[in-house]
């Protein structure tokens, strides 16, 4: 298991990034360049929370010409399990890949806090790779190969979910005019 830990401000209130992040994921695609998009599939609404299902979609354009050919559409998307608690200003999600569903597993929190006007964003989690579970894996090199995909699922991972708040700023800066 490898820890994802990134704590990051975002220069506006936290009202409106909370919001914006829950309700508006759609919208900012065109900010994220490495997205292709993000759709709502479900939503279900329970006093302050907020349950949802969406469907994102990586770019093509960001998988290697030729390995294109090798690539199903299916291994760029992911569906995120998200429960938004407005009253705890946190929002528990699960992903769930689009390919080796039975073999990694990520989880984790975001956590919104006030400060001065702007907003720190705590996003902690895990991914958990088990090497077993990897067609055509020898169960001797599992856990080795589960500690690299890991460490390397981690290191990809983290500047992407770092550039989705600044993709969020963006989209509030041309939303509000500033």
């Amino acid at each position: 298991m490898k820890t994802i830990d990134i704590d990051d401000t975002l220069s506006f209130p936290r009202d409106l990034v909370y919001d914006t992040y829950r309700d508006k994921l759609a919208e900012l695609c065109r900010f994220l360049p490495n997205i292709e998009s993000i759709a709502e599939q479900k939503r279900e609404e329970k006093g302050s929370t907020v349950e949802l299902l969406n469907l994102w979609k990586a770019s093509s354009h960001e998988v290697p010409a030729i390995a294109r050919k090798f690539v199903k559409p299916e291994m760029l998307q992911w569906w995120d399990y998200a429960s938004w608690k407005r009253d705890e200003w946190q929002c528990r999600w699960r992903t769930e890949l689009g390919f080796l569903r039975e073999a990694i597993s990520c989880s984790g929190v975001n956590t919104f806090s006030e400060v001065g006007g702007q907003t720190r964003l705590r996003l902690s989690g895990t991914i958990t790779v088990d090497g077993r579970k990897i067609p055509g894996i020898p169960n001797l090199l599992a856990g080795k190969v589960s500690q690299a995909v890991e460490a390397f699922v981690v290191k990809l991972i983290t500047p992407n979910l770092t550039a989705i708040n600044r993709g969020l700023e963006n989209y509030l800066r041309e939303v509000s005019g500033s």
